[in-house]
């Protein structure tokens, strides 16, 4: 399996995710439940709005419900196991491939009442969102001040993604680049540090890196 996050960029009216198990289940009534097409009967629904973030370790079974527009951040990786979808057909005018038998293997069956990641919001600020070994996300919720970022230390690329407004980065060579909503841009490892400037009506960023 890979570990990934979500973040909750817009979410229509009763729009949801679904992440992990409603219920404790085993292997035998999950096989079933995928052959009788009841398997969305059994995952934790969860209502969604902007803002929120979840948290999905190897294993855990997830699914992106309609109306819901997500940032997605995850460990490197060419292998997912896709156990149901909807019975859709892909433009050749065949259902796409299943992989029950291999999903059976390496899903976590743990029951977890909440899989929501906690968190509180800070204007100019940043808020650690998730730190595991593949990747570390944090919030910078911006209003008009600039914020210095000091990666002298990080032996690592550092990746800003625009959720909302607009910012101006400059390094410590001077090189400047603007992005807004929707947009991204990778620093390479040598960045020493950065200056992010927001727009008059501020900017929303996620900040991720390896560390």
């Amino acid at each position: 399996g890979k570990t990934e996050m979500w973040y909750v960029v817009q979410a229509a009216p009763g729009a949801a995710l679904y992440s992990g198990f409603s219920r404790p289940i085993d292997a035998d009534e999950f096989r079933r439940r995928v052959e009788e097409r009841t398997i969305m009967e059994v995952l934790k629904r969860y209502e969604v709005r902007p803002g929120d973030v979840f948290f999905l370790p190897p294993g855990r079974v997830h699914a992106i419900g309609a109306g819901c527009f997500v940032a997605e951040i995850q460990q490197t990786s060419d292998v997912t196991y896709r156990i149901y979808d909807y019975d859709r057909v892909g433009a050749d005018g065949r259902k796409r491939e299943l992989h029950v038998a291999e999903a059976l293997e390496a899903i976590d069956y743990t029951f977890y009442a909440d899989h929501r990641q906690p968190y509180t919001p800070r204007y100019d600020a940043v808020v650690k969102l998730i730190h595991c070994p593949y990747f570390t996300t944090h919030l910078l919720d911006l209003t008009t001040l600039p914020m210095t970022r000091d990666f002298a230390r990080l032996d690592s690329f550092v990746i800003y993604l625009c959720m909302a407004g607009g910012v101006r980065l400059t390094d410590d060579l001077g090189h400047v680049r603007t992005i807004r909503r929707g947009q991204t841009v990778l620093l390479p490892a040598t960045t020493r540090q950065v200056t992010l400037t927001p727009d008059s009506d501020g900017a929303k960023l996620l900040e991720t890196f390896i560390a």
